[in-house]
């Protein structure tokens, strides 16, 4: 073989091998130079982009959803993603070298201002393979975080906190359901065992600010608004919400935008179209807002009020909701 040749099959390789590396960082190619009209920033707080069931390759409008996070990350400033669950369909991932992780992750958030960390939980499509592989993608991506199963994370507001708590909730709807356990993705007592480390964060917790983060809803106004799986959710968490005041809880697993306030300390947040939307309408214990299209939702916390902006696919704000503490 030429000299000349053995250089081009060297270069090629090179290009091959940078193709399956994480998205670069030099060029931001989500934001269009525009902004979302009418978004708003508030002042001294943390900003971050919330949106859920999304894996899908590109299509089903992620990629338009994906632009306009990077829009709306760019506007805010927002310093970290949240992921509801369900994050590659149908089967969630393999390994660490699943390709999903090229087609339905790295390739579509592209967006400098989604170069963050992206704090993320498991779905019931992610279960369907290897949901431990998404726990060790945290070692290698730069922005992928998922330390386990489920997880904590604590952040500063000015002279407040914030406590954010990240549940594996799939878990949870299969213990209630009475499925049989496994070795591997479903052991005895795991269940139990979260449920006990969840009630002892939340009880010597001093933090402002009480967030927890789940897959599956308590409330919804979608397909699963009369669910046997939503009300036993709902009788397993919502008692801890209430006695540790917890002030949000976010999820997706539903495929629609959604703010609902029962009763109670807790407001709901559902944040579920970043690829997928289906019919929805306003729940009548507390319903605030529903949008039953492709879009996410971004939440500015500050010392006394949390700001909820929903944005669909075309970037227009659908909804803005302030949370008072």
């Amino acid at each position: 073989m030429k000299m000349k040749q053995v250089f081009i099959v060297i270069a090629t390789c090179i290009v091959s091998i940078a193709a399956g590396a994480q998205a670069p960082l030099v060029k931001d190619l989500g934001y269009r130079g525009g902004s979302i009209a009418g978004i708003r920033k508030i002042d001294n707080a943390l900003h971050f982009i919330l949106m859920g069931d999304w894996g899908r390759n590109g299509d089903n409008y992620q990629k338009e959803v994906a632009v306009n996070m990077g829009n709306a990350a760019h506007d805010l400033g927002a310093s970290f993603v949240v992921a509801t669950g369900d994050n590659f369909y149908p089967y969630g991932v393999q390994s660490t070298q699943d390709y999903h992780w090229i087609s339905s992750f790295e390739s579509i958030y592209t967006a400098q201002s989604l170069h963050v960390k992206w704090y993320v939980v498991l779905g019931n499509h992610d279960y369907a393979s290897n949901p431990d592989a998404q726990v060790a993608y945290t070692k290698i991506s730069s922005r992928w975080t998922m330390p386990a199963r489920y997880y904590t994370k604590s952040f500063t507001i000015g002279k407040d906190s914030l406590l954010m708590v990240f549940l594996d909730t799939d878990a949870i709807e299969k213990e209630l359901r009475g499925q049989a356990h496994d070795s591997v993705k479903y052991v005895a007592g795991a269940v139990e065992k979260q449920r006990q480390w969840l009630e002892s964060l939340l009880a010597s917790s001093n933090a402002k600010w009480k967030i927890v983060v789940g897959h599956h809803p308590l409330y919804t106004g979608g397909w699963r608004k009369d669910d046997e799986d939503t009300e036993r959710m709902r009788i397993f968490l919502e008692p801890l919400f209430s006695r540790y005041n917890v002030d949000l809880y976010l999820c997706g697993h539903e495929h629609h935008l959604e703010y609902t306030k029962p009763k109670g300390k807790t407001h709901y947040i559902i944040s579920g179209a970043a690829s997928e939307a289906r019919p929805a309408s306003l729940n009548p214990a507390g319903g605030k807002f529903i949008a039953a299209e492709q879009g996410f939702a971004t939440l500015s916390v500050a010392a006394n009020q949390v700001l909820v902006q929903f944005i669909n696919y075309q970037g227009k704000i659908l909804n803005s909701s302030v949370i008072t503490k």
